[in-house]
């Protein structure tokens, strides 16, 4: 995540309203110390990032699914099957 001291964001202020707008966000460091986080308004919350088993129940794995297709697989690479 890029860092801008607080001159630096007085001068550029416009640019890094633009920037967050964008989706990416920044911190503004007063003496090299990260003070303020900025980012979007319409950025999802951390808590609102689900990414890991958001299908859970909606979609369902076969038990053979480790099998599935080995003899065609043996097939095309010369096996015995």
């Amino acid at each position: 995540m890029r860092v801008f001291n607080i001159h630096e964001a007085k001068t550029q202020l416009s640019r890094l309203v633009d920037l967050a707008a964008r989706g990416e966000s920044f911190v503004i460091a007063k003496a090299g110390k990260p003070m303020v986080k900025v980012i979007a308004l319409h950025a999802p919350e951390p808590s609102q990032m689900k990414r890991r088993g958001f299908l859970a129940g909606h979609i369902v794995v076969p038990e053979d699914f480790d099998r599935m297709g080995s003899t065609e697989i043996e097939q095309l690479f010369g096996g015995n099957a």
